[in-house]
């Protein structure tokens, strides 16, 4: 029993990946029936599978679901999938019979010529019956849509996002026919927040520029709210708790004030360790920086391995999806371990926050900010100046220190201290203390 979950062995079933409800994946699995389902990643380099719960088809199907314990890809046993599958086409068979049978015991029976009138009348005014799932390839509308994107020159952070929600719209009821029926099923989402129902109307005012349409567009706009900025020893504890890899990634993070997408595509060519600087690539059209790494991020990186060629976390076709989630699952450990909840509320983007409160906090140079983080709009970096007055207000924060020789006093000044005053024959320095 490991985490809940137990390991067993079970037959061989072909596996999916879960991005395909009805298992479309090339990936099966063979063997005797002591074999346990390969991970459609790791293919055949890992027999490490443990289920991981189940999920129910529109009809009821149980599927079994399992987890591959090397990279932490879940995915659905593919036969349980295609019986499910099967099911759901045969349901639709017997309703477009039940839908024919009706029309032909019309066609068949005698009527007058005044029930013939009716009757067309009646016809008229009747809606035609139309199913959905068999009328409308979803699977193939994506790729269309997907591929307008990319002529357009949208970048695949924004394709994906895109591509994404037009399919929760068409699973969850929308008729891309209709724009009314789009309106319907973005307001009835409830969990959702202005800024992503925005979203979803820029998805689908891009699908309908594809088709040549247009449509009245509903208006949301985005509620800014003030980022959490948590305390520098809360990071490290964090970084500290982590497994090696997400402990490189987020020491890079800290140490860069870079977005996770500048940072998860980070190759051999970024990083020059002759002069320890890493150069991070921009994301959101801002501004490309260099950065001077610490000695200890220098031997986090050398020690990394290097299972995706010259990159050191992931190539540029791997979303950063599956990383976050490790990540999420790390971080509820480590904050029910220490007991803190504040720390469930760091995400990868909170230490770019961090960062750029910190850089302010420390220098008062609102110029510096914006160049650290690569802002080309002073108005995003002014955000860091009011969290600085909110968090730091009336505080006595500075760290002193006493030099009583040249060279201690050459110390400090590396250090980032800075001379104060001459007191009884020795120097005074001071910095501003960390956050």
């Amino acid at each position: 029993m490991v985490d809940g979950r137990e390991k067993v062995e079970v037959e061989s079933k072909p596996s999916v990946c879960p991005g395909s409800f009805f298992g479309n994946s090339d990936v099966v699995s063979t063997g005797d029936k002591t074999q346990h389902p390969l991970c459609p990643k790791c293919d055949d380099k890992t027999e490490k599978v443990w289920r991981a719960g189940t999920c129910t088809s529109i009809l009821g199907d149980v599927i079994q679901r399992w987890i591959c314990r090397r990279c932490g890809l879940r995915f659905n046993d593919r036969l349980d999938a295609t019986v499910a599958k099967e099911h759901v086409q045969q349901e639709l068979i017997l309703e477009e019979k039940a839908f024919k049978s009706q029309v032909a015991l019309y066609s068949s029976c005698q009527i007058s010529a005044q029930e013939a009138k009716n009757l067309v009348a009646e016809q008229q005014q009747t809606n035609p019956i139309v199913l959905r799932k068999e009328t409308f390839d979803i699977n193939a509308l994506a790729a269309k849509y997907e591929w307008y994107l990319q002529k357009e020159g949208r970048r695949i952070a924004t394709i994906k996002s895109r591509v994404k929600l037009l399919k929760i719209l068409w699973k969850r009821g929308a008729n891309f026919d209709e724009p009314e029926s789009v309106k319907e099923v973005i307001t009835k989402q409830k969990t959702w927040c202005e800024g992503r129902k925005g979203n979803a109307v820029d998805a689908y005012s891009s699908y309908l520029a594809m088709e040549g349409k247009t449509w009245n567009r509903p208006i949301y706009n985005g509620i800014a709210k003030i980022p959490f900025v948590p305390k520098e020893a809360e990071i490290d504890q964090l970084i500290a708790g982590c497994n090696q890899k997400v402990a490189t990634f987020l020491q890079l993070l800290k140490e860069t004030r870079a977005r996770c997408g500048e940072v998860w595509h980070c190759s051999e060519d970024d990083f020059d360790f002759e002069t320890n600087t890493v150069t991070i690539t921009p994301e959101k059209n801002s501004n490309p920086r260099i950065f001077k790494m610490s000695s200890k991020l220098v031997g986090m990186i050398q020690q990394l391995p290097k299972a995706c060629g010259k990159y050191y976390f992931a190539p540029p076709e791997t979303t950063i999806d599956d990383f976050r989630t490790t990540f999420e699952r790390q971080r509820q450990r480590i904050a029910v371990k220490l007991n803190n909840p504040r720390l469930k509320k760091i995400m990868f983007k909170t230490l770019r926050t961090w960062g750029g409160t910190y850089d302010y906090h420390r220098t008062k140079d609102v110029l510096y900010v914006k160049k650290q983080l690569g802002h080309k709009n002073m108005n995003n970096t002014l955000v860091y100046i009011q969290l600085d007055e909110a968090l730091f207000k009336d505080e006595v924060d500075y760290v002193s220190k006493v030099a009583k020789t040249e060279v201690e006093a050459c110390l400090l000044i590396e250090g980032g201290f800075e001379f104060v005053c001459d007191f009884d024959g020795h120097k005074l320095f001071r910095k501003r203390a960390s956050i």
